[in-house]
C-alpha cells in the first residue's frame, strides 16, 4: 500500500472519528515511521489548504479535521437555523437510541438515525442527559455514550433496567416543544435479546 492510499484511509478515519485521533494509532496500524506519516499528512494538508473549507490540525500527538476558521461565521449563519428546526426531533431520537443501545458510539447512533447527530449529542450532554462512559476498542477509539443519573430522574426511572417499552419512552421524552410540529417521528431501533417490545416501523419519508 503506497502513501497516497494510506493518506486516503487516514482521511476517512478522521472524518468518521470527528475528533482528534492519536498519531501513534496510524503509525502502528500501517507500520510507519515518523517520516512516512508526515508525508501522508503533507498529502492531506495540500488537499485541505487555506482555500478549503476544511483544515487538518495537529495537537498533543493527535491529528484532526476541523472547519476553516475563515468560514466559521458563515457556517454558523447557515447551520444554526437548520439545527433549531430539527432540534426537537434529533434530540428525542438520539436519547432514545442511547438509552436502549448504550454504550454506543456517535457513528453507531448515526447508523440508526441515518443523519448526523453532533448537535443533538451536544445538546443532550449540555443538559446532563448523556455522558461519555468510555472508548470503543477500535481504530480511532471513538467515545462511547450512555445515559446519566439525571436521565433517570428526568424520566422517573429507578434504573436503566426499568426502561419502559419504546413508545412509552418516547412519550416521556417530550423535553422540547415546537410550534405546531410533531415532536418526534417513529423510527426503528434494532432488536436485541432483552427487548421483547414491538418497535415501530422505519418511516419511508426522509428527514
Amino acid at each position: 500500500m503506497n502513501l497516497n492510499e494510506i493518506a486516503r484511509i487516514i482521511e476517512g478515519v478522521l472524518f468518521v472519528a470527528g475528533e482528534g485521533v492519536e498519531i501513534d494509532e496510524f503509525k502502528s496500524r500501517f507500520d510507519m515511521n515518523d517520516r512516512e506519516f508526515n508525508k501522508c499528512l503533507d498529502i492531506l494538508k495540500q488537499k485541505y489548504n487555506e482555500e478549503s473549507g476544511i483544515n487538518i490540525i495537529q495537537y498533543k500527538n493527535k491529528v484532526q479535521l476541523c472547519s476553516n476558521p475563515a468560514v466559521v461565521e458563515n457556517i454558523s449563519e447557515i447551520l444554526n437555523p437548520i439545527r433549531e428546526r430539527s432540534l426537537t426531533k434529533a434530540a428525542l431520537e438520539t436519547v432514545a437510541i442511547i438509552a436502549y443501545k448504550q454504550p454506543i458510539t456517535r457513528l453507531e447512533i448515526e447508523n440508526v438515525r441515518g443523519v448526523n447527530c453532533d448537535y443533538a449529542i451536544q445538546l443532550l450532554q449540555s443538559n446532563n442527559l448523556i455522558e461519555v462512559v468510555g472508548r470503543k476498542d477500535t481504530v480511532g477509539k471513538p467515545v462511547l455514550f450512555g445515559t446519566t443519573e439525571n436521565f433517570l430522574k428526568r424520566f422517573e426511572l429507578e434504573s436503566i433496567e426499568a426502561l419502559p417499552n419504546y413508545n412509552e419512552l418516547l412519550d416521556r421524552i417530550r423535553v422540547i416543544h415546537s410550534d405546531g410540529e410533531s415532536l418526534y417521528r417513529e423510527f426503528k431501533i434494532p432488536d436485541e435479546e432483552n427487548q421483547s417490545e414491538t418497535k415501530p416501523e422505519q418511516p419511508s419519508e426522509n428527514e
